[in-house]
């Protein structure tokens, strides 16, 4: 490669660093989410979800509507009173953001893991998993 190449790619690459950084220092979706599972409130999380969704709470679940995700959801909630949710890691690409979390609920710890994605400005949850820590 010549020099002018070899130039422009290191400014491609430090310049898709760059708006990596600005990305993560943009709007973070799992702050809402998280306050809202910390509440045991399906009807908002619900606001969140895609039309059609990966919901799996306890080993049971699949691909699920958005109303019967939300059952579920509120089935779990009914089960186990929820006290608080605390976000333990992050990751992302453009349109595309994983986050896990533990949610003390019911006197037990779950482990939650929440993907979502985005189109625009707007954020909605593709999957979200809830398994027992043991």
């Amino acid at each position: 490669m010549n020099t002018p190449g070899k130039i422009l790619a290191t400014a491609a690459l430090l310049l898709s660093c760059l708006c990596c950084g600005a990305q993560s220092q943009g709007y973070d979706v799992f702050v809402p989410i998280s306050k809202y599972l910390s509440q045991g409130n399906a009807d908002a999380i619900s606001a969140w979800f895609a039309e059609n969704l990966d919901m799996t709470v306890l080993a049971k679940g699949g691909n699920s509507s958005c109303n019967q995700a939300k059952q579920i959801l509120k089935t779990f909630f009914d089960t186990y009173t929820p006290r608080s949710f605390q976000v333990t890691y992050t990751a992302g690409r453009a349109n595309m953001k994983y986050a896990l979390g533990t949610l003390n609920a019911g006197g037990e710890n779950f482990l939650v893991t929440i993907f979502v994605s985005s189109k625009g400005d707007a954020y909605t949850i593709q999957q979200m998993k809830i398994e027992r820590i043991k």
